[in-house]
Formats: structure tokens, C-alpha cells, sequence
């Protein structure tokens, strides 16, 4: 997936003229500052005392008061389950629970992926209406994936007589989710909301109040990001597939760059206006280590970064050059982290993010807000997901690792917090205020094997690794990781209610549960094997060949290897399945072949009841459960304009099943199950909704029934008056 095209040429988005650049010198230790140690205290305490809330400010606002506290990820089973073990470490959950109706099931959307999840809330609309289908959609002509944030134009490319230079000319990116985000409808009432870090919100929409972006925000170098190992070690160490720069040292001093976005300006080679080979932006760095010292210092554009081994790095402003002369100039910012000196120099650095001092494009609205929060808290992850699970997927950082990073990205979420109620608090007009908390969300998918004996990727010796230092828990281990993040969850909403007082309306919200993830599904592989889905002659001859010398399975991908003439589903995505429709599937012009759709309208409803009838009375030879709990059919679970836009069908896994990355990435397998042996997410949601549920509480008087996501949107807008528009789906949760 690439980046959309309008956050490639900056020069048509930022001022002309390099940035200025500092590189900050090692800051204090990352836990430590007045809220910092106020929180930690409260964390480290055996019994954790309730804050009280006040009600000094409450009455004074001219709007009344709702604070939104969204932690991704929350499963209601879970929560009850470490409230019930811990009430002494969760008092805060216990007293929201106690005020209200007790700990809730939220409906998740359909499928309850986050950005599709989010969406239904942010909108009050399912997927039919807001557009919003999967982490990846597809290109109805090539099939390949395209991310769902933005609706792309190709422009062209002009190139500049006598240079190796091109202008990027023409071309749009409009944002693809269509309807108003609820902070919209409350700004035409002139009610503010500040809304903080909130998925799927890029590009971002404003309101009246603040609008941070969160998942689904790229990254300088890439739509999500890509971190980097740098390296004296010659040897792929087994499982790192990840992006490794090898380093030699002469005389304690080596050479290396910081890469950034492809600049799409500049080309090398021979011109080709249909392929073009652009050069990759950097940024040079050198790198000097002192074994003694066990330190090495980074030396980026004249100023020196020192850090010692085990230490991570504030962020580290860089300026990518686009063209000559500082004509244009892309900002980042990164952080690095010295794992070792000696025997093996590694250094990991995290993807480039955005700079919220100085954006390529906005990341915040106003515009400005992004510099006043980094003048505030310091320079901050802009990119989606902020804890880098992609590096420990790929085996570039260690789990314990991947915590400490996590807990720089909960930390600089608290500070976040302490700006955003003071701000929110010495606002007059009221309003609304949601904020954001990934940290349980990413940090279960990562862990989730290392507390669950069943799986098949776990590991009892990293397992039972002490992890005191960072759940401030006496005595506890990784094992314990899904039950410490949860529990780190408590005094941050123990600090909204002291801050907002008793009477204020607070709600407790996710957008799905979790569940383990131990086998691999791959559906493209079981369309081909169940005959839906076809592969070219030549391929299959290809796989016989090596079958009889009984050599390795070929890597296939669907854009290659697939004879669309004879295919007739496919799938793309987490969940989504799409049939080779007739007038819809497109042909790739740039192919010889014709890739047109061959199923016809009339033949569509019985091959999709087909398809479904088989996946749902799937067994799992392995061990008798079911891998399908639910297959959807898109026009039976979805509503809105946008319902053409849809998979045909919704994939909805059981407990314990997810899509392959294989297949998701379009890649087909020689099985269509394996056992989920790591290099992945380890606990997931990406299955049915009626799996993985997600979590209300609120110190409200819930409505009768159950409830779903786009109730709570209805609630916002009942709260404050506002007539629901009639697109809309849900009903009130709560008066």
C-alpha cells in the first residue's frame, strides 16, 4: 500500500526553504516529570485510593459537559475478569461501574476492524453508508489493495528538459469516508469538542474545538510506517524479515542515511512517465561507537545525538530534500533506541513520523494545533499506530522491548491527557471532549501468546520474565501482560473523573473485544482449492513440478498468478470476499490478458449462498472446531449509498481463527490452515462480531437493550439536543 499521492510532493503543501534542525540531547528518563510521577505513584500503590471528583467547574459551562473515554480493544468478559481479581487496583472502574448500569456489551461493527469500527461510531452509519469496509480495499481493475482513507486520481508527471527532475501535475486524493463526523453536527450548533487522537479521523475534520488524527495516519516514509535495525551483524538473524541496514565501523566511525518517502521529484535512470523509478529521499548519518563507554553518538547534519546502550532517544528532527537548494524540504521526526554496542552495534530507529511542529500535510485542526501540543508535551508520534508492532512482527525488537517502547507511547498519551483536561476544564463554553487510548488494543495483539499457555506460539521462558518495571505490579511476569495493560487503564480514568466532577456525563467505550489467535486461515488458498478461484496454467504447472522434486512451495501472489477469466471469487482484505463480478471487476489495461468479471448478476445469489454454506460448515481437521463462525452477505448487514462499494460477503472467524497476512496481502498458500507460529498478531478481533463484543460504561442511565456503536453517536447528539439526521442508524444508548 502506498502512500496517497498528495503527501508525496510537498512542494505544493509546505513553504519553500529547509527547516531548521536540532537534535535534542538525551532528555531525562522518559518516567519521570510532576504528572509522570503523580500517575506512577498512584500505579505503584498495593491499593489504589478513589480520586473524587469535583464540582467546582461543572456548572459554569454554557454547553453541559460529556467526556469520551475511547480505550481500543477493551473486552467487557476481560475487564470484569481483572476487576474481579484486582478490585483494589481498580477502583476507578469500579465507581463508573457502581454509578451506572455495570459493565456493558457494546455491538461492534461489522467487521470489527478498528477503522471500520470508529467509523460506525464517528458517523452513527455501518459500513454501507460511511464507506469505511477494511483495513484494505481493493482496486476493481488490478485487484490489488488500496487503502480505504482517500479517493485517488492519478495525475501525471512533467518532466524538466535537460534534468533527471519532474513536476508532479494534476491528481487528487479526496477522503473516502462519506458523512458527518458527530463533532461536525455538534459545530453547526456552534458546541464545542475536542476530539484526541480519534481512528480513522485523516484527513483530519475539523469541528469547533480541537480534531487530532489517529490510526490511519501515515508516516513520513510510508502509509504506515517502517522502522529500521541498523547493524554491524552480517547474518539475518532467524525471524527479522524486517528493514535492516548493515553497518561496518572503521576506527569507531560508519557511514549510513535515514531514509524517507520516494521523491517524486526526482528520478534516476532512464525516464519511464508510466513506471517511474523515483529516487528515495535521505538523510546522512554517521554513527560513532565507544565500546568502552558502551555509547555511541549519531551525527545528523552537524548535530550529535549520545546515547548510551538500553537507552531510547527523544525525538529527532530531520529534513528530507526534495530539490536543489532548499527549494522544498520534507520534515520528520524519529527516535532510536541502542540496543548494543558490542559484540553486534544494533540500533533501532522508529518509522519517520510527521513533524507536529512543521507537517507536510495537517495533522491536527486547526492546523496550528499541532505545533501548540508539541510546544506543550514536546515532539510526539503523528504516525497511526504510535506502538510499533511492525517491528516486533518482523523480529527487529524483542517483546520486552516492544514494551518499553509502548510505555513511551502510554506515557506521551498521559501527557496528552493532563493538556487536553486543562484545556478542556478552563474551556467556559463546554462541550465535548473524547480521547484515545491504544495502548491495550496493540499491546493484547502483540502479547496475547505469551499469557495464553494454548497457543501455539507460546514461549514460557520469555513468559515468565519478570515485568515488574513496567506493570508497577509487585511479583508480575510478561504472562500477565493483557490483565497489567487493563489495570493501566484505571487511574487514567480516575484522572478524567477528578477532573471533571461528579455530575459530568462519562463514558467508557471500545470498538471490539479480543480473543487468541492460534491458526492461520488463508481464504484465497481455499477459494483456489475449493475451485472459486484459479490459477494460470503455467502456474500450476510450476507447483506440480516443484511437488514432484519435492521442493518448497512457490510464492504466489493473486495480481500474477490468478486466471481471471476462470476465477469467480477472490478475496482482499482481513474479511472481505468479492466476487469476479461481471461489469464491476474491471480489465487492467497495462496487462495483455482481458481481467474482466465473468459471474453475472443472475448467477451472483446462488454462488454467494454456495460459497457461504461451505465456509460456515467448515471443520478444522486439527481439532473439531469451526474456523467460520459467521459468513455476512454485504447486502443483507449493510445499508447506505455506498453498498455497492462492499465485499459481497463478510468473512466472520470464530474465536481462534483469523485471515492469513498471507492471504490479507494477497498471497496463496499451499494450506488453507496453519497453526499461527508467530511473525503476526498473536490475539486479534478480526472475526466475527459476534465474537469479540466491545465494552460501554458510562455513570449514565442506559436504555433498555442492547446496544451498538452508532447508539452511542445517537446519545451525543440526543444529549445535546440535536436533531438526528435520518441517514443515521442507531438510537439513543442514554438520555
Amino acid at each position: 500500500m502506498k502512500l496517497p499521492r498528495w503527501t508525496t510532493y510537498p512542494a505544493l503543501l509546505v513553504l519553500a526553504g529547509p527547516l531548521w534542525m536540532a537534535v535534542p540531547a538525551p532528555g531525562p528518563d522518559p518516567n519521570v516529570g510532576a504528572a509522570r510521577e503523580a500517575r506512577n505513584a498512584l500505579e505503584a500503590d498495593t491499593a489504589v485510593p478513589v480520586a473524587q471528583p469535583t464540582t467546582a467547574t461543572a456548572a459554569a459551562a454554557t454547553y453541559p459537559r460529556m467526556v469520551i473515554l475511547g480505550i481500543d480493544g477493551l473486552d467487557p468478559d476481560i475487564l470484569a475478569d481483572v476487576i474481579a481479581k484486582h478490585p483494589d487496583r481498580t477502583p476507578h472502574f469500579r465507581a463508573l461501574i457502581e454509578d451506572g448500569a455495570g459493565i456493558q456489551d457494546l455491538r461492534t461493527s461489522n467487521p470489527p476492524q478498528s477503522p471500520v469500527a470508529w467509523s460506525n461510531f464517528i458517523t452513527g452509519m455501518n459500513p454501507g453508508g460511511h464507506g469505511i469496509f477494511d483495513f484494505i480495499h481493493r482496486d476493481p481493475a488490478t485487484r490489488m489493495g488500496v487503502s480505504p482513507i482517500t479517493n485517488d486520481e492519478a495525475g501525471s508527471n512533467i518532466k524538466l528538459p535537460g534534468t533527471t527532475f519532474v513536476m508532479p501535475w494534476g491528481g487528487s486524493s479526496e477522503p473516502n469516508r462519506t458523512g458527518k463526523a458527530f463533532w461536525e453536527l455538534l459545530a453547526e450548533q456552534d458546541i464545542d469538542a475536542d476530539v484526541w487522537r480519534m481512528p480513522i479521523n485523516y484527513p483530519v475534520q475539523a469541528g469547533k474545538g480541537l480534531s487530532f488524527p489517529g490510526m490511519m495516519t501515515p508516516a513520513v516514509d510510508s502509509a504506515y510506517g517502517e522502522s529500521t535495525l541498523y547493524t554491524t551483524d552480517s547474518v539475518k538473524r532467524n525471524g527479522v524479515k524486517g528493514k535492516r541496514k548493515g553497518l561496518t565501523f572503521r576506527s569507531g566511525k560508519a557511514e549510513t542515511a535515514i531514509d524517507g518517502p520516494d521523491n517524486s521529484f526526482k528520478f534516476e535512470g532512464d525516464w519511464d512517465p508510466d513506471h517511474p523509478d523515483f529516487v528515495k529521499a535521505r538523510v546522512p548519518m554517521t554513527i560513532y561507537k565507544n565500546d568502552e563507554a558502551n555509547a555511541a553518538a549519531l551525527s545528523i547534519d552537524g548535530e550529535v545525538l549520545v546515547l548510551e546502550a538500553g537507552e531510547w532517544s527523544d525525538f529527532v528532527p530531520v529534513s528530507f530534500s526534495m530539490l536543489p537548494m532548499g527549494m522544498s524540504d520534507m520534515g520528520g521526526i524519529v527516535r532510536f533506541y541502542l540496543r548494543s554496542v558490542t559484540p553486534e552495534f544494533d540500533l533501532y530507529m522508529s518509522p519517520v513520523n510527521m513533524d507536529p511542529k512543521a507537517p507536510a500535510v495537517p495533522v491536527s485542526e486547526p492546523v496550528d494545533a499541532s505545533a501548540w501540543l508539541a510546544d506543550e508535551i514536546g515532539l510526539y508520534y503523528t504516525q497511526g499506530m504510535a506502538e510499533d508492532v511492525g517491528a516486533l512482527k518482523d523480529g527487529l525488537i524483542t517483546e520486552a522491548e516492544f514494551m518499553a517502547q509502548l510505555e513511551l507511547v502510554y506515557q506521551e498519551r498521559n501527557e496528552m491527557l493532563d493538556t487536553a483536561l486543562t484545556r478542556y476544564m478552563d474551556n467556559e463554553d463546554g462541550g465535548l471532549l473524547f480521547f484515545y487510548y491504544s495502548t491495550v488494543d496493540l499491546g493484547s495483539h502483540m502479547m496475547w501468546r505469551l499469557t495464553d499457555p494454548d497457543h501455539p506460539a507460546y514461549d514460557a521462558e520469555i513468559a515468565g520474565e519478570d515485568s515488574e518495571w513496567w506493570s508497577h505490579r509487585e511479583g508480575s511476569t510478561w504472562q500477565d501482560t493483557i490483565t497489567d495493560l487493563i489495570l493501566r487503564m484505571d487511574p487514567v480514568l480516575g484522572e478524567i473523573r477528578a477532573e471533571v466532577g461528579a455530575d459530568t456525563p462519562i463514558v467508557v467505550m471500545s470498538d471490539h473485544g479480543f480473543a487468541p489467535y492460534y491458526r492461520k486461515f488463508g481464504l484465497n488458498t481455499w477459494l483456489w482449492k475449493n475451485g472459486y478461484l484459479v490459477l494460470k496454467d503455467e502456474v500450476m504447472a510450476d507447483i506440480e513440478q516443484r511437488a514432484a522434486a519435492d521442493e518448497p512451495f512457490p510464492m504466489l501472489n493473486v495480481y500474477g498468478a490468478v486466471d481471471w477469466s476462470r476465477t469467480r471469487a477472490y478475496g482482499v482484505g482481513f474479511n472481505g470476499l468479492y466476487l469476479n463480478l461481471e461489469g464491476r471487476e474491471l480489465d487492467d489495461p497495462s496487462t495483455p490478458e482481458d481481467e474482466s468479471g465473468i459471474v453475472t448478476a443472475a448467477e451472483a445469489p446462488d454462488l454467494l449462498a454456495e460459497i457461504k454454506a461451505k465456509l460456515e460448515g467448515l471443520v478444522d481437521p486439527k481439532n473439531g472446531e469451526r474456523p467460520v463462525y459467521r459468513a455476512d452477505l454485504a447486502s443483507e448487514v449493510y445499508s447506505g449509498s455506498r453498498l455497492a462499494e462492499a465485499p459481497d460477503m463478510i468473512v466472520g472467524y470464530n474465536s481462534g481463527y483469523d485471515n492469513s497476512d498471507e492471504s490479507t496481502q494477497g498471497f496463496i498458500t499451499e494450506d488453507w490452515l496453519a497453526d499461527n507460529l508467530g511473525g503476526s498478531f498473536n490475539g486479534s478481533h478480526l472475526m466475527s462480531p459476534d465474537v469479540v463484543a466491545g465494552t460501554l460504561l458510562t455513570n449514565r442511565t442506559l436504555r433498555a437493550g442492547g446496544h451498538a456503536l452508532p447508539d452511542v453517536t445517537s446519545a451525543i447528539l440526543h444529549f445535546y439536543g440535536i436533531d438526528q439526521p435520518k441517514e443515521l442508524v442507531g438510537s439513543p444508548a442514554f438520555d
